[in-house]
């Protein structure tokens, strides 16, 4: 969740948010985020609040690993992209009775299908689903990391980001905002608001104004239905 949200809520409620990744795959324990003693000597306020809103570290027994498209290894730096995968005891190894899912494994690995960055420390943050991360120019850009920095912007209520066909870079990044109660919102507000934590050429060349985000039955953003209404926007491909 953004860091606007964790402080609301510990505000309001006195309760802590722990984050833990996993999937019915794993049965379903990956990731839970505990503190080191080196990284809390080390770090403090909003620098630990800021490592708390990552998915943490691997449950004994579970390794991680990050692999690029190639299946390669990523390095955990913190910055670098790849496809989670994770293998272990309690780690599902094969689908019953699917004999076409053979995609879903990398060497005895479980490829997860989500995108996320491993620093130095080891702390695991997922940054986006495989088929939601923006591709533009060869560099991938992470939808989540730009939904949850729009939304604490004051005149954001809430927003949406997916990718969309570009001419000559593949994709670039769309934005769906729903402006809070009274507020307008401009292109120099976003860039000026997203500058803090995105390069210049992963800002949005656009966005659209909406009252509402497309939902699934579920509540979640159907960035399906996102991708196939503005399709043409940027004049690319349609999928």
């Amino acid at each position: 969740p953004p860091l606007s949200l964790m402080k609301g809520f510990a505000e309001l409620t006195g309760a802590e948010i722990v984050h833990a990744y996993g999937a019915t795959e794993t049965t379903p324990l990956v990731t839970v985020n505990r503190y080191k003693p080196s990284v809390r000597a080390r770090l403090s306020g909003d620098d630990l609040l800021e490592l708390k809103r990552k998915q943490g570290l691997p449950a004994t027994l579970v390794d991680v690993r990050l692999v690029d498209g190639a299946g390669e290894d990523v390095p955990h730096d913190g910055v670098s992209q790849g496809e989670i995968c994770v293998r272990g005891p309690w780690i599902t190894r094969e689908y019953h009775n699917m004999t076409d899912a053979e995609d879903r494994f990398l060497d005895g690995w479980w490829r997860s299908g989500d995108v996320g960055t491993i620093d130095p420390d080891g702390y695991l943050k997922v940054t986006d689903r495989l088929k939601d991360v923006i591709k533009s120019g060869g560099e991938w850009i992470s939808s989540i990391d730009m939904e949850n920095l729009l939304t604490s912007h004051p005149a954001v209520a809430e927003a949406a980001v997916v990718g969309l066909a570009h001419p000559k870079w593949q994709e670039r990044p769309f934005v769906l905002v729903v402006p809070a109660p009274g507020q307008e919102v401009t292109l120099e507000q976003l860039h000026a608001h997203l500058s803090s934590a995105f390069a210049s050429w992963q800002l949005p060349e656009s966005f659209t104004t909406v009252t509402e985000i497309p939902r699934t039955s579920v509540g979640k953003v159907d960035k399906k239905v996102i991708r196939s209404t503005w399709a043409g926007h940027y004049g690319g491909a349609d999928d």
